[in-house]
């Protein structure tokens, strides 16, 4: 698919709505070991003098290896006609199935960082920072109800590095 770099300060759309309501791919990896997963929860901003998307991983997912593996990882924006890849991404494991080529996405590069082909945005970051989300900070205690397993989220602090819209 043919994109076009823009400047991260050129997003048009609504980043609450990008990733709560029409939700992302986060993809993470190399040519020989990567993987994707659904995420709805995360934002984007400034942060440190420098622009960023933040993401939350749980331990227990796949993706969590490779992500601690990685330096860079990139959000991937579907067009509506993608709804039925996010529920493969976000139900199914990558140990146990390649997800990629159960729901026909393509897995491609931007120098040498992974993205999904089929997005309509991509923003792919380089790892700044990580931290691991503390219960003992939930100032809402109705917080610990999404937390069942315990399996708090690690954090991951990404600066934006490349902004890729779909030509």
């Amino acid at each position: 698919m043919k994109y076009k770099e823009i400047d991260p300060r050129e997003l048009q759309e609504n980043p609450i709505k990008m990733i709560a309501d029409d939700w992302a791919l986060l993809a993470t990896g190399n040519e020989e070991n990567h993987n994707a997963m659904t995420i709805s929860w995360g934002t984007i901003g400034e942060l440190w003098s420098k622009e960023v998307a933040i993401v939350f991983v749980r331990p227990t997912r796949h993706t969590f290896g490779l992500m601690e593996s990685s330096d860079y990882f990139s959000l991937n924006f579907m067009g509506d006609e993608h709804k039925s890849a996010h529920r493969v991404f976000g139900s199914k494991s990558g140990r146990d199935m390649d997800k990629f080529e159960a729901t026909g996405l393509k897995p491609a590069y931007h120098n040498g960082h992974i993205y999904v082909d089929e997005a309509e945005t991509v923003i792919i970051c380089k790892k700044v920072a990580f931290q691991d989300i503390n219960p003992a900070g939930f100032i809402d205690k109705g917080i610990e109800d999404l937390y069942p397993i315990k399996d708090y989220h690690r954090m991951y602090v990404g600066e934006i590095v490349s902004v890729l819209k779909k030509a």
